[in-house]
């Protein structure tokens, strides 16, 4: 996937998410079914997720090298980085939800501005992603807490798709 494609998929994610949002109650920003996430909560992890994506891709490239090495394989397509996640995230559940685990709930009053929030980190993230060059996306490498390490191609689309992957559990559990 370019560079371009990567940043039309970010984009189109995401707005389908701000899409649903406008629609959603305050109630459901604060109270979710039993056992399972607020909308907020959804929202505050992908904002958190992000905030560490473009952090991550704020530091110098050599630091990067030096921290979590090059690739020594082909950068992995959208469809299998969205496959490998599901099944970490299907033989992973425990480590998941420990995670996750004390992630607070917020209140109807950030709610604006936690939308906002995650509106300018992918606004962000996009931005990097032109910036980068071709080689480095595809030889770079960040870890990630259930994946392991990704080049940083693969992570920017996993963010993607991440975004998706909460839209669509929102899409189930509050449509």
């Amino acid at each position: 996937m370019t560079k371009e494609e990567i940043v039309i998929i970010l984009e189109n994610k995401h707005q389908e998410l701000f899409d649903w949002l406008d629609l959603q109650t305050d109630e459901s920003w604060i109270q979710g079914p039993e056992g399972k996430w607020t909308v907020g909560q959804h929202i505050l992890h992908l904002v958190d997720a992000s905030k560490l994506l473009n952090k991550a891709l704020g530091y110098p490239k050599f630091i990067l090298k030096y921290k979590f090495g090059k690739s020594n394989r082909d950068t992995r397509s959208y469809d299998d980085v969205s496959k490998r996640y599901q099944e970490k995230l299907s033989m992973n559940q425990e480590k998941a939800k420990t995670f996750n685990q004390d992630l607070k709930t917020p209140s109807t009053s950030e709610r604006k501005q936690l939308i906002a929030q995650l509106q300018v980190e992918n606004k962000k993230l996009q931005a990097r992603t032109h910036k980068w060059k071709d080689r480095h996306l595809d030889t770079l490498l960040i870890p990630h807490p259930l994946m392991g390490k990704m080049t940083v191609r693969e992570i920017i689309m996993w963010s993607a798709y991440h975004t998706n992957h909460h839209t669509d559990i929102l899409k189930e559990f509050y449509s």
